[in-house]
């Protein structure tokens, strides 16, 4: 069946291979441009993006025919290539085998874009480590439902 109107809203955060820091900042922006362009051309709307040096947040709108597994793999496979082929970082780029992907409110998604924006302001304070955990803690957390 069509899906005609959706509101499927995903904050995904891809980690460079080992968590090293391989992202130069010279190259950031020449990236972030890239991903967004990937995402616009599997009908998905990107709406906030930062890449840090070890690390990756983008929030996006998916199209209802494509997974969030299968956007992301879209999305690591053509920038590791363009990364690479353009020689944007020294020696070989790989994201990690795996990424996170978070479901997020349409009331959310003013506040997520400003997080994902303020990133360098964020990681003057907290790290990557303990932001992921405070992802983890906080996504995750068990809900009770009563029957």
């Amino acid at each position: 069946m069509k899906i005609e109107y959706n509101n499927l809203y995903t904050h995904y955060v891809f980690t460079t291979m080992h968590r090293l820091p391989l992202i130069p900042t010279k190259h950031r922006i020449r990236i972030e441009k890239y991903i967004t362009g990937i995402v616009n051309n599997n009908s998905s709307k990107l709406y906030a993006i930062y890449a840090n040096s070890d690390h990756l947040h983008f929030l996006i709108s998916r199209a209802p025919n494509i997974s969030d597994e299968k956007l992301a793999t879209i999305v690591a496979d053509s920038s590791e290539k363009f990364i690479n082929q353009n020689k944007l970082v020294k020696g070989e780029f790989a994201w990690q085998q795996t990424a996170s992907a978070f479901s997020v409110s349409k009331a959310e998604v003013n506040k997520i874009c400003k997080y994902i924006l303020n990133q360098p302001e964020h990681h003057k304070k907290v790290s990557f480590e303990r932001e992921y955990q405070n992802f983890i803690k906080h996504y995750q957390s068990t809900i009770k439902i009563e029957h």
